[in-house]
Parts: C-alpha cells; structure tokens; sequence
C-alpha cells in the first residue's frame, strides 16, 4: 500500500518560549521516544528537538528498522509518520496494538493527511493521538509530556502487577516439591487459551493467574502448607481460604480484574463440592475453569511427599475419569488433551 507524500516540511519555526529548551524536571526518569519516518531532514530534526527537551530518541526511516529497534530496546513513546514505503504507519501501529509487549507503547502518528477518514484510520489502528504537519515545537512538546505521563502510570500498574507475582513464586518457593509449578501453569493455561481461540486480554490473565492463584498460601502457616494431605478439619478450614486472602490482595489492581475471578474460584468444582463458593458448573467462569484444568493435570504429573508423580497417559485417565464424575469441566478436559496430542505444548 503506497500514500501520496504530502507536506515534506514538518516543523513550522518554533516561538521564543522553545529557545534554548531546557532539561527534564527534576527527578523524572528519562523516557526513550522513537521517531519514525522515512524523511531523513524530518526524523533527525525531531531527534535534535527531543533531544535538547532532554529525551532519549531514537530515529529510523522505515517501519522494518522500527521493528528491529523495538525488539532491542522498547521505548516509551513511538512518533510515526503516516505514509512511508511498504508498510504504512498504519499498518504498523495496528501491528504493535495488537502485540501484548507493544500494546502499551503510545503512538502518536504524524500526517500531512487532514481528512476525516485518515484520522478514522489511525483511531482504528489503535494510535492514541495525532499530529498533523506542520507541527510546531509547542504542540510537539505537549503531546510528549502528556504521553509520556500516561506511560509512566502504566509502568508503575506493570511493576504492581511484577512485585504480586514475586510473590506468588515466592510461596510456591516455600515448598521444594512445586518448584516451577507457577511457570508450567502460566505456560499451560495460555497455550489452552490460544488453542481455544480467546482473545489476548484473557490470555493475559491466564499468564498471570498462574503465578497469581495461589498467592493467598501467604497467609496460611508452613506446617500446614507443607503437610499436603491429612489436613484435621481446622487446617482445612484455614486452608480454604486462601483463594479470598489472594483475591484481596489483588482486588485493588484494576489490571487484574479478570484474574481475580481466576484466583478466587480456581478450587471449584463441576459438581458444587468445591470451594471458596461451592459453585457448579455453569457458576463457575471460563478463565477458572481452564486454570483448573491445567493445575490438576500438572499436580497429577509432579511428585508429592504424599504420592508418586503419574505418566502422561495415567494423568489423561485420572482427570477423564474426574470429570465424567462431575468435578472438572469435561469439554475442557478434552480439549487440553487433544492440544498436547497435536503437540502443542509438550508435556
């Protein structure tokens, strides 16, 4: 797809106020912006003008070397230019939007274009503002600075999100018997989501639900979480409430709603005997019920102090067999059997 070139001239002269532009306030960590636009003049004026505002830029003329320079250091504001030679700025934004690494970036796409179906374009393709050439160094400066904020808000969510799933691993490091369980079950559940055909926001929340289902054991004593079985009907009683401890601890993350649900019913089962809830099958939702799957399937295939580690094919009987009994989703069940018999995901 190729867009007639319109308006070579990019920047009209800034005002006095920009001379001589001074450094980042004080404190503020130095955000990296790519530029991308296949006009040389264009992207290194724009690279020189961020650069004296103080920010980290980086200026490429094509969306390959983009890609290249987003694979080796992801920066925190992309600038695009709309019409560029074989692939356009739109069609790579809607590339990044729809990556989970990418998605957060925001991208500000740059057109000489003025007409209401361009921008419609650029809104479809997910960029999060637009300027429209000639750019003077205030609006640049602007939109910068107010992107730039936004980034660090969600980069401040993403570390949340990291520090809750350090901690997850770390009671799952409490007994040596699970080690890696976390890991596998992320693996698990988002290669079953994928085979399912969801959409990347659950996919997400698959990932994180394997580190973060069972991050209310924090709360419950070692004594009790390395006995494993034969627990008295007071540890029971104990035990059965880390799904709601894990669920309030995550509760003030709004980037984890889809994942609460995850860790709050991923002990429910087919048939209402479960807990916190006692839900039944239509009660209890997807995301749950797929982490349910791959959790019994992993528990089964790891030895315990209590029991021996089963083979793949014993594994597949076990879990047939509890769900024709009414505890797992049988659907389910066949499903992940027939993605690890496409060698999806090795087992």
């Amino acid at each position: 797809m190729s867009l007639p070139r319109q308006n070579r001239t990019t920047f009209s002269p800034p005002s006095s106020s920009y001379a001589g532009m001074g450094d980042l306030p004080a404190g503020r960590r130095k955000q990296s912006i790519l530029v991308v636009d296949d006009n040389l003049v264009n992207a290194m004026l724009m690279k020189e003008l961020l650069e004296r505002r103080g920010y980290p830029t980086m200026a490429v003329q094509n969306a390959a070397a983009a890609e290249a320079e987003i694979r080796r250091e992801a920066p925190d504001l992309i600038l695009l230019d709309v019409v560029m030679p074989d692939k356009t700025g739109y069609e790579l934004c809607r590339e990044l939007k729809a990556d989970s690494k990418t998605r957060l970036i925001p991208v500000v796409m740059i057109t000489g274009l003025s007409d209401r179906e361009d921008r419609l374009k650029g809104i479809e393709a997910g960029a999060d503002d637009f300027l429209t050439k000639p750019i003077s160094s205030e609006e640049l400066f602007a939109r910068v600075n107010s992107l730039l904020k936004l980034k660090e808000f969600t980069d401040e969510l993403e570390t949340a999100d990291s520090v809750l799933c350090t901690l997850g691993l770390s009671v799952e490091a409490r007994d040596p018997y699970t080690e890696g369980h976390c890991e596998r079950l992320a693996r698990y559940a988002t290669d079953l989501g994928r085979f399912l055909g969801l959409d990347e926001e659950s996919i997400v929340a698959l990932q994180r639900g394997g580190f973060l289902h069972d991050l209310g054991k924090i709360a419950v004593p070692d004594e009790i979480l390395k006995k494993g079985s034969d627990l008295t009907p007071a540890e029971w009683t104990i035990m059965k409430q880390h799904p709601i401890t894990g669920e309030k601890i995550c509760r003030p993350l709004k980037s984890l709603r889809l994942v609460l649900p995850i860790i709050r019913h991923h002990h429910e089962h087919s048939d209402g005997s479960g807990y916190p809830d006692g839900l039944r099958a239509g009660e209890i939702p997807l995301l749950p019920r797929i982490l349910q799957v791959v959790d019994i399937y992993d528990a089964l295939r790891t030895e315990r102090p209590y029991k021996p580690a089963l083979g793949h094919e014993q594994a597949a009987v076990t879990m047939r067999d509890e769900a024709q009994s009414g505890l797992w989703d049988e659907e389910l069940v066949a499903e992940f059997f027939g993605m690890l018999g496409q060698g999806q995901h090795v087992a």
